[in-house]
Order: C-alpha cells, then sequence, then structure tokens
C-alpha cells in the first residue's frame, strides 16, 4: 500500500540474466493469454545455458532459457540453435516441448533466448529424484528411454532442412577438434583431457549411420511420467546431424556408472540391465554396436570437456547463485579423462 492507501503497481521478480521489465513486454506481445506480472526463478541444477521457470499472475507457466551471462566461447550455448531443433521435430514420434518463440534482439535481457511450454514430470538426475518414479513403472521407462532414442535416430536427415546439415566427412572427427579448440581456448595444457585426445584420435573407427544426435540424451535430460513414459526430451543445445553411435555411447555410459552422471538406473532398483537396453536399441534399429567401448570413452573424454568448460563458468560466476562445490568442478575433468582411458584400453 502507498502512503495514500492506494494500491502499488506489483513489480516482477529480478533473477540474474533476466531484464524482468524488457522479458515481459516480450512475452505480452509474443505469448498468447499472458498475465503480467511474470516471476523468473532460476531453475538450478544447469551447468551450461541457463533455464528460468517462469509464471504470470494467472497460473500460467512457461520455461525460458538462454545463454550464460558474460562471456562465452564462440558457438557454444546456441539457444537459436536449440530453439530450432525443437522447432523442427514438433510433431514427431520425438517427444520435445512445444515452442512459443525465440528472440534474438540482445536489447531485451543482454542475450538469445527462447521459451517452450512448461512439461510435467520427473527429471531423474538423481537418486531423490528418480526415486519419485514408482517402482512398477521404471521397466517402462527403461524401455521408453530406449525407444525414445531410437525415435531420434530414425528422423529423416536426408531431405528437408536437417538435410541442409549434413556435412561431409567425420562427425567424431569434428567433435575432437571442436573440443580440443575450446580446450586450447581455455587455457588447458598437457595432462589427461589432451593425451586421451590423441588416443581417441589415433583410434577412430568410420562412421557407419548418420542422424539427428542429441549429443546429451540421457535420463537426466528427460521428463517422465509417472506411467514411466518419456513426456519430453530436453537440452538440445548440443544437437546436430551425425555418428548416431555416439548417442548410444554416451547414454548406455550414463547407464553403467552413477559417479560421472550423478545417477544411473539400478536393475536392482527396477530398471532393466545394461545388456537388455543394448539389445532394445540394436532390435529397434537394426544397428550392431561393435565399437561401443569406443564410443563409450569418447562420451567420458567429452563430458571431461564440457566439465572444464562448466568449471570455468562457475569460476567467473556466469551460472547465477546455485550450491556448487567449485573445488570439485575443477577436480571432476581429469578423473573422466582417465575414466574414458581406461575404457578405451581395456
Amino acid at each position: 500500500m502507498s502512503d495514500d492507501g492506494s494500491e502499488l503497481p506489483e513489480v516482477p521478480s529480478v533473477a540474474a540474466g533476466i531484464d524482468a521489465e524488457r522479458v515481459t513486454a516480450w512475452f505480452a506481445e509474443h505469448v498468447p493469454a499472458v498475465a503480467p506480472p511474470l516471476r523468473f526463478e532460476l531453475i538450478t541444477g544447469g551447468r551450461s545455458n541457463l533455464t528460468y521457470r517462469v509464471r504470470d499472475g494467472s497460473g500460467g507457466c512457461w520455461v525460458l532459457r538462454r545463454p550464460p551471462t558474460g562471456h562465452v566461447l564462440a558457438s557454444a550455448h546456441d539457444v537459436v540453435r536449440e530453439f530450432r531443433i525443437l522447432d523442427l521435430l514438433a510433431g514427431s514420434p520425438v517427444p520435445v516441448p512445444p515452442v512459443l518463440g525465440c528472440c534474438t534482439d540482445h536489447a531485451v535481457t543482454g542475450a538469445d533466448f527462447y521459451v517452450m511450454e512448461n512439461v510435467e514430470g520427473i527429471v531423474p538426475d538423481d537418486a531423490a529424484a528418480a526415486a519419485a518414479i514408482p517402482r512398477e513403472s521404471r521397466a517402462t521407462t527403461s524401455r521408453d528411454i530406449v525407444d525414445t532414442l531410437a525415435a531420434v535416430h530414425a528422423v529423416d536427415t536426408t531431405t528437408g532442412p536437417l538435410a541442409e546439415l549434413r556435412r561431409p566427412g567425420s562427425y567424431l572427427e569434428r567433435q575432437l577438434r571442436r573440443w580440443h579448440r575450446q580446450l586450447t581456448a581455455g587455457g588447458i595444457g598437457p595432462g589427461p583431457l589432451r593425451e586421451v585426445h590423441d588416443l581417441l584420435a589415433r583410434r577412430m573407427p568410420d562412421e557407419r549411420w548418420t542422424g539427428i544426435t542429441h549429443g546429451d540424451f540421457r535420463p537426466g535430460n528427460l521428463l517422465i511420467g509417472p506411467d514411466g513414459t518419456v513426456r519430453a526430451v530436453l537440452d538440445w543445445e548440443l544437437w546436430t546431424v551425425g555418428d548416431v553411435m555416439a548417442d548410444i555411447g554416451w547414454l548406455t555410459a550414463a547407464w553403467t556408472s552413477a559417479e560421472p552422471f550423478g545417477w544411473a538406473p539400478d536393475p536392482a532398483e527396477g530398471y532393466l540391465d545394461i545388456d537388455t537396453v543394448l539389445s532394445r536399441y540394436a532390435d529397434a534399429t537394426g544397428r550392431a554396436l561393435d565399437d561401443l567401448a569406443y564410443y563409450q570413452a569418447f562420451a567420458l573424454w567429452r563430458l571431461a570437456a564440457i566439465a572444464e568448460g562448466v568449471a570455468a563458468r562457475f569460476r567467473a560466476g556466469v551460472m547465477g547463485a546455485q550450491d556448487i562445490d567449485v573445488t570439485e568442478l575443477s577436480e571432476r575433468p581429469a578423473r573422466l579423462a582417465e575414466s574414458a582411458r581406461a575404457v578405451l584400453i581395456g
């Protein structure tokens, strides 16, 4: 109340990386039926792009994604590209959140961002969250995760807009070059990350199957319903058209080791074992899974390279207020690189 007893206008909530007034104006123009004022809540746990839950005055809820505040490496954190794949996959067998709009005017909040509908579900990124999936639904969850990845890999990339993104040459070669370049830009010198990079480059298999690769397909980037089905695939910032074996290597690395990813499905808790997961994917796609150890090692090494960038962003203070042990983050890349070496050399 003001001094004269009249109601004061509500002020939108403030969140790091959000210009509440200008983003509210953008919502009013682009999001149907929005009812300001808006409240912006940073969803903690994200280690790359920043994700916010946005609520309005009438109970509406959306999700906004933008890059970290401050300087980011060129080509990293491209939320416009992430928006594009979500838009292209709308209506496909791949479950994705419906997108509502994308803003490339940095005058609004200092960076590109996009907005999608809020999809309710469980994100099993740690043991506490995974416990919310009913035990009787966990076998369904396991099967649906595999079937969803097979659906991602079945999307046609030979015609239409996705065909334009097919590039000649080896996906693995491009990835090794890209992440090596980013490590160099981050000032990383000799050590396990460089050594394992060189091992991977020497042992690289030929690319046999090309399609959409999500780049970070694991339970912690999925929304699961109480019935165990996958309601949405999240966090598409690393997607490309490339070697689909990289995704199955990433998923199985995440399935068999809780330490690198925070949680892993445990058959003792009602999830399918890794052999059944692999058999289901092979049956669904008709693909042989030889060379899998290489792709698992590549997954762990790439996670080490990503972890190095994550640690650098938290040290620089551009990821908002999160309860994170920066020392542990800084030690993690070398541990992951050593794990990749162990898988690669058997």
